[in-house]
This record gives C-alpha cells, structure tokens and sequence, in this order.
C-alpha cells in the first residue's frame, strides 16, 4: 500500500511539473512583450497612456470572457484537450504580434495589436484554467493551495524572465523579434502537454456558472482588488521610470517576478496548513506597503526593492482567496469555478488597468501605486472578513 500511495504521489507530482512547464512556456509568451508595449504604444504608434492601458488590458478582457467557456471545457473534456488548443491559439498570437510591427499606419497596427492580445488571453484563459483543475485533479482538493502556489511559481517566473529577454529582444530585432519569440514559446509548451496523462472528464451535474459565481464572489473580490498592484507595476512602471529619468525600467517586473517566486517557494503550503484567510491577511498587507513605496520612491533603486515587495505580497494572495473560493463548490464544478475565480483576476487587468491609465492621464504615474495601495488594504478588509466568518466562535 505505502508503495502504491509513492507511486500515486510521484505520478501527481510529474503531473503537476508538466503542467507547470507549460504555463511558464504560456506565460513567458506574455512576459516578453510586456515590457516593451507601453514604449511601442505610445512613442511608436503615438497613444496615450488610456491606450497603454488598453493594451494591457485587452489580452484580460479576452481571458475574463472565456473563463466560462475554458472552465466549462477542462470539466467535460478533459484539461489536457483544453491546454492544447490554448496553447496552439498562442501560436497564432504572437504571429499577429510580430505583423502588427510591419504595419505603417498606426491605427490599423493599433488593431492588428490587440486582436493578438486577445487571442493570447483566450490562450492563457484554456492553458491556465487546465493546468489548475489538473493539477487539483491529480492532488487532490487538500493540496489545492500547493497547486495554485506553484502554477502560479510558473506564471511570474516566466513574466521575471521574459522582461529582460523582450528588453534585449526588442533592442536588436524589434517588435518582430519579440512577437516570434512569443509565438515560439507556447510550441514548447504543447510538447509538455503532450507528455502528461488525460485526467478523465467530470460528472455532468454542474451548478450553473451563475451560481459558481455566486458561491466564490467573496473571495473573488479579494483577488481582484489586490491584483491591481501587479497591473499598476505591469502597465506603468517602465514609463514611470522613464518619466523620471531612472534606468533599468525592466527590473521592476523582474524583481516582481522574482520575488513572487521566491514567496511561493518557501510559503506556498502556509494557505493548505493556516487557512486561506489568514494567509491573504498578511499577503495583502505586504503588497500594499509595497506599493505605497513603490508611490513614495525617490530612486530607481526603491522603486525596484518596493515592486519586489508588492510581489512578495501579492504572491499568495491567489492561492490563499483561492482556497478559500474552492473550498465552496463541489469536485464536479472545479474548472468552472477555478475559471470563475481567474476572472476576477482578468477583471482588474480589464477594467482596473485602463482605469488606472486614466487616474494617470490626470495625476500622474506615481498615482497609479497610490491606487493600488488603497485597493491592498480594501483586499486586506476582504481577508479580514473571510477569517472572522471562518473562526471557530467563542463560547
């Protein structure tokens, strides 16, 4: 018996490493031209920052809008099926990036931009969606905590390591460079994918997405109002930094990312072992003191450490409302509610972002992290909420 539950352990975990090497090959397509899209908008193309803003926050309308449809698909046909045709619609996506570059007129380059955007958030909606239910399917729902942790290891390490390479990329070869480089990521990807075992698709009495929303709403607004500091790091640091005259913009998200790693690595079974709401606690008030440095910073070099410490922050607060928002449904709505969840995620990068791309059209950049230290604490509220609701009552 104790042979066969190793056997069954190594098989989740090989599962769950496969899983993870795809997102990071998903998510290193996004990453790459993240850094360089702000610049390419406005200087190239000759927007403003509510179109940065857009930009950024087309490929998360995209993703918002098909977590349903990607939710719905991993439970009925299996999350591998799913991350396939994700993964393979990312392909297609950074092609489009790379041809929005040769186009001359800036609107129609404008457009052919954001139809690649969005077509890599429905990628990332069917890759990442699959990989969290398969993951939670091959665990089990006691280490769900420890697969969001490390898919989400997987998601940053790769957007830490795509900054720098899209800087250097787009320094010698362009946008085109950088648009094929993310077309050739996610074909790594799909080799992973292919390497892992089809997990079996689910019942079919399924709660209504309605109702799946219904039942996480809670935890979801938590995730949605502390994910506004990645976006404010994501949209607007580097024209922060080149509004001040301060070098290395890239490092900001590269030190984000490592961070964020770093915490899911050495914490990432704390939300499994103390409970989801306490964990967010703590999470959302690192992050908002990061970002309140990240406003306050009068150097490049602190500007750094505080996008370091908004991603040490932020890097549980995903597992830790997650526990809390999976612990509500049932075994057979997992993808859907997983997708559900994701989307308010995708909320503030599609709504939240080209907001704060109009707070700065009218503050300023430094505005957009002031923002986002408001949003951490109403986050840490959520926590606060969720952990009184959860607590054992005094007699």
């Amino acid at each position: 018996m104790n042979a066969l539950n190793s056997n069954t352990e190594r098989g989740a975990v090989r599962h769950l490493a496969l899983l993870c090497g795809a997102v990071f090959a998903e998510f290193l397509a996004m990453g790459l031209p993240l850094p360089v899209l702000p610049g390419h908008v406005t200087t190239t193309l000759g927007f403003g920052a509510f179109v940065v803003g857009l930009a950024i926050g087309a490929q998360s309308w995209a993703t918002l809008l098909t977590r349903h449809v990607a939710g719905t698909r991993a439970d009925t046909r299996g999350p591998q099926s799913t991350a396939v045709l994700g993964l393979s619609i990312s392909v297609l996506a950074g092609a489009l990036m790379a041809a929005s570059s040769v186009v001359t007129r800036p609107a129609v380059s404008l457009g052919v931009l954001l139809t690649a955007r969005a077509l890599l958030g429905l990628g990332e909606s069917m890759v990442i969606t699959s990989a969290r239910s398969g993951g939670v399917g091959r665990g089990g729902r006691e280490r769900s905590g420890l697969v969001m942790a490390w898919v989400g290891i997987a998601m940053y390490g790769a957007l830490a390591a795509g900054a720098p390479v899209g800087t250097w990329l787009a320094a010698h070869a362009g946008l085109v460079g950088v648009g094929l480089a993310a077309s050739a990521a996610p074909l790594i990807g799909l080799a992973l994918v292919f390497f892992t075992r089809p997990l079996p698709a689910l019942g079919t009495a399924r709660l209504p997405f309605h109702s799946v929303a219904r039942a996480i709403w809670l935890p979801g607004l938590g995730l949605t109002l502390s994910a506004l500091g990645f976006g404010a790091i994501a949209a607007f640091s580097t024209l922060r930094f080149e509004h001040e005259g301060w070098s290395r913009a890239s490092l900001a998200m590269t030190a984000f990312g490592v961070a964020y790693v770093a915490a899911r690595i050495l914490f990432g079974t704390l939300p499994d072992k103390l409970g989801g709401a306490r964990v967010a606690m703590a999470s959302t008030s690192l992050a908002g003191v990061g970002q309140a440095l990240m406003f306050f910073a009068p150097s490049a070099e602190l500007a750094i450490a505080a996008a370091a410490l908004t991603g040490f922050g932020f890097s549980l607060s995903f597992p830790a409302f997650g526990v809390e928002a999976i612990k509500r449904v049932a075994p057979q709505n997992r993808g859907v509610a997983l997708g559900a969840y994701a989307a308010c995620f995708d909320l503030t990068m599609g709504v939240g972002v080209p907001a704060l791309g109009l707070a700065v059209g009218a503050l300023g950049f430094a505005a957009a992290f002031a923002i986002g230290a408001v949003t951490a604490a109403l986050a840490f509220a959520i926590a606060a909420l969720l952990f009184s609701k959860s607590a054992p009552a005094r007699s």
